[in-house]
This record gives structure tokens, C-alpha cells and sequence, in this order.
């Protein structure tokens, strides 16, 4: 298929799709910028989209429309059919690559921080655990260029750090004595949230290419 027809088509999704590595508050705070953490495991929009358009429908409802950075991800495409659901798709140029918007069927907008796929584990999820923070109103892009890098592993020692996340259950540790036990959580069924979309945050409308 040539890339312009793949950039017109419908791409079905695996099923079932991939778990996430998804985080998200135990509730919308108004004044945070935020509304969640999503660590991919690699830039392949086909792999990655699918389970977290699941995830997100399972908390908000059904997700309409996805934007993202074109420049980032290995491949575009118009449209994503996850189940029986058709996800409207937008990659724009002018989308910063550390963030994901997502619209749900109500109209409200979620900007999801996204963390790089080769992030090392501990890195990554300091960088999900403050996208979630209630308080937080840093940006995504500065919430990753504050994340301190985390050492290289040993290649020698065998160790698949990006597989510690799925080993240890997919959840970020919850010692943090300000935040309640349940507060983090990869994939979170039940109620569906329909909260409006927070005033006073500035919105960048991108600039499709």
C-alpha cells in the first residue's frame, strides 16, 4: 500500500489489544494540566493506539478523535477501528510528541503526557507520577526534559529493563504518603467520567500538514 492510501485508510485493530502502561488520576483536577501518563513500549502507531483507546473508553467513555505529533510515530492514518467503536485520527506537525489528545464522545479533552518508549522504567515513571499529580501545572515537555535520566543498564547482567513495568505488575509504586493507595492504576474499569474540560488552560490548536 503506497503512503498516500495509507494515510486515507482504516486501519482494524488487533484484538485484543495490548495492556497499556497507562496511568491516570483517581479524578479530573481542575487546575491541573494533565490527565494522565502513557509510557508506549515503541513508536508503532498500529501496536500502541489501540490498547489505549480501550483503556481511556473503559474510564471517560468513548474516544472520538486522537491527536499526535506526525513526526514522532511510524506511520499515520485516518481513522483507527478499535472493536466497534471508529477513532477519528489528527497528526499534526505543530503537536508537541510528549503529548496525546484525546476527545471523548462528550466532547471533552484529555492530554495525556507521553512518555518516549526507550525510556528507562524509573525514569518513566517519575515522569508518569507527576503528569498525575493533582497540583501539577507543568508541562509535558518539561515534565520529561526534568526527568533525571536513569543509569544505563549492564547488558551484561541480562536484564530487560523495559520488561520490570509488566513484571511488576504495571503500577507505579504508591509510597508517596500524600496520595492513597489506589490512586495509580495501568487500566481503570468502571464509571465513566464526564467531566468538562478544565478553564484556564491555555489550548494550542495545531496546524494540520
Amino acid at each position: 500500500m503506497s503512503t498516500n492510501a495509507t494515510a486515507r485508510a482504516t486501519v482494524v485493530a488487533p484484538s485484543p489489544p495490548s495492556t497499556p502502561r497507562l496511568v491516570l488520576p483517581p479524578a479530573r483536577a481542575g487546575q491541573a494540566v494533565l490527565d494522565g501518563g502513557w509510557w508506549p513500549r515503541s513508536w508503532d502507531p498500529v501496536a500502541e493506539l489501540p490498547g489505549l483507546v480501550a483503556a481511556l473508553s473503559d474510564r471517560y467513555g468513548p474516544i472520538r478523535q486522537l491527536m499526535l505529533n506526525s513526526g514522532t510515530w511510524d506511520g499515520r492514518f485516518r481513522r483507527l477501528a478499535v472493536g466497534t467503536a471508529v477513532v477519528r485520527m489528527g497528526w499534526f506537525a505543530s503537536l508537541d510528541p510528549a503529548v496525546l489528545i484525546a476527545t471523548t464522545g462528550s466532547g471533552d479533552q484529555l492530554d495525556i503526557l507521553v512518555v518516549p518508549p526507550k525510556t528507562l522504567p524509573e525514569a518513566a515513571k517519575l515522569a508518569m507520577t507527576a503528569a498525575i499529580e493533582p497540583t501539577n501545572i507543568t508541562r509535558a515537555p518539561d515534565i520529561l526534559a526534568a526527568t533525571p535520566a536513569a543509569p544505563s543498564p549492564d547488558p551484561a547482567d541480562g536484564t530487560d529493563q523495559n520488561a520490570v513495568w509488566d513484571n511488576e505488575g504495571g503500577h507505579i509504586p504508591t509510597s508517596h504518603p500524600h496520595r492513597p493507595a489506589n490512586a495509580f492504576t495501568t487500566v481503570i474499569p468502571g464509571t465513566v467520567l464526564t467531566s468538562p474540560t478544565r478553564k484556564g488552560v491555555g489550548r494550542v490548536v495545531p496546524v494540520a500538514t
